[in-house]
Parts: C-alpha cells; sequence; structure tokens
C-alpha cells in the first residue's frame, strides 16, 4: 500500500463540492454516509495544518434552472437554490463539529442564528485561526453559479489553489461515462479549456481563474485519500493552470 507524504505542498485550499456530491447513490437529499466520507477526507487534510475553506452547491436539494421550465420565475429559483446550498453547509457544519474541527459557516444572504454573514477579513481570520469555513449562499446574487462563487472567494480569501470536486478522473477530452477510452488530461491551460469548451466550470469563473493566475484541479472526491495527495503535491486529476 502507497504511503502519503504529510508534508503540505498548500497552505491554504479552496474546495468546491456539488450538492450531488453529498447525495451518494441517492437521487435527491443528503446520504448521512457520504456526508461522513466526505467530512474525514477533509479533516485528514486539516490535521496536516492545511487552511480549507469550502463553497457548496444545492443541486441535490433544488436547481434553479430546471425550476424554470415549470415556469417559476428564473430570480426566484435561484434565490432557492441559493438556501438549498444552506443546508449542505449545515449538514456540513455539523459533520465536522461531530469530528472536533472548528467550523464557520458563511452566507452571502443574511440569515441571522444560523450563519454569518460572509465577512473577507473575517474568513482569512478564521483561516488562520485553523476553523473550516464554509461558503454558502452562492455569491449572493441570481444568475450566478456556485462555480463562480468558487472562484471568486478562492480570489478573495488569497487560496493557493480551487479544488474542484467530481465524480470522474479529472478532465476528459469526450465524456468518459459514454466512452471509456476518453483521453484524461493531466494539465490544461484555462485558454485550452476555453478554446476546447472542455465545460469544466462555468465561463465566468474560468475568466476569473485565469485572470487572477489561480490554479485549479479537477479531481474524483469518490477516490478514498484523494484529497490528501493533491494538498501533498501529488498528481492526481487534472490540473488547469496558465501560460501551460
Amino acid at each position: 500500500m502507497d504511503t502519503i507524504s504529510n508534508q503540505p505542498m498548500y497552505q491554504r485550499v479552496l474546495l468546491k463540492l456539488s450538492g450531488e456530491a453529498l447525495q451518494g447513490d441517492n437521487l435527491f437529499g443528503i446520504d448521512a454516509a457520504k456526508l461522513n466520507k466526505i467530512s474525514q477526507e477533509i479533516a485528514t487534510v486539516v490535521k496536516l495544518g492545511v487552511q480549507v475553506a469550502l463553497v457548496v452547491g444545492g443541486g441535490n436539494l433544488i436547481r434553479g434552472a430546471d425550476l424554470c421550465v415549470t415556469g417559476l420565475d428564473r430570480v426566484t429559483a435561484d434565490q432557492m437554490g441559493m438556501l438549498a446550498t444552506v443546508i449542505n453547509g449545515l449538514a456540513l457544519l455539523d459533520a465536522f463539529e461531530r469530528r472536533g474541527i472548528s467550523t464557520s459557516i458563511m452566507s452571502s444572504i443574511s440569515i441571522p442564528g444560523l450563519t454569518e454573514f460572509y465577512d473577507r477579513r473575517k474568513a482569512k481570520q478564521n483561516l488562520q485561526e485553523g476553523k473550516v469555513v464554509i461558503f454558502v449562499a452562492g455569491t449572493g446574487n441570481p444568475l450566478v453559479t456556485t462555480d463562480s462563487a468558487a472562484a471568486l472567494r478562492g480570489i478573495e480569501i488569497d487560496a493557493d489553489i480551487v479544488i474542484k470536486a467530481t465524480k470522474v478522473d479529472g478532465v476528459f477530452a469526450a465524456d468518459p461515462v459514454k466512452n471509456p477510452k476518453a483521453q484524461r488530461y493531466e494539465k490544461l491551460s484555462y485558454d485550452d479549456v476555453i478554446e476546447q469548451r472542455l465545460g469544466v466550470m462555468d465561463l465566468n469563473a474560468i475568466l476569473l481563474c485565469r485572470d487572477h493566475d489561480l490554479p485549479l484541479r479537477v479531481f474524483n472526491m469518490n477516490k478514498q485519500g484523494a484529497l490528501q495527495r493533491i494538498v501533498v503535491g501529488e498528481d492526481v486529476g487534472t490540473l488547469i493552470q496558465s501560460g501551460e
């Protein structure tokens, strides 16, 4: 069995989790076993001394874009989606606290009694104190994805890298589910992603990362130990950065 190094390459990371990551094999909701596994993987990284911030989506509960098909107003639908991310954030908060990890949850919309209102300086202070910081409610604006929120928060907190958790082993030339022989890229530039329309994140998120020279790594969160391998510098998934 390979031994994973315990010397982190990054001091501060921003992990983007989709809401679907919490639903496990279910079609809806939060799976307790999946939540426990994710919190364990992140706790392992925290114990290495890495400062961890999270942006979580809400697609396991509500997708604003899907609700619009039923005739619901898009802005209202997106606001409902923001609240779904708050539910997921509270679930993660509880999972971390049960592991004895000090955690802060910050929302882009004011929800007194449940979350702190997002404050960049307070978020950075919390990270420096060793707390996991969970960002919820996206950017607080409709029509903006949580991918863009992840890029924005990563820039604001001076993260060393944005790490996007997916269900596949990185970025592929084609859908690996439909084409098992599809090529996996080990490294890409942001311009490659844009020109080839690889669909890693939405365009605004890609441009934010590119323009602020913020690296992005895409990996499979379902692989045990993968997150730890990334933070200690192993070549897991696909690395995307400027000028490659």
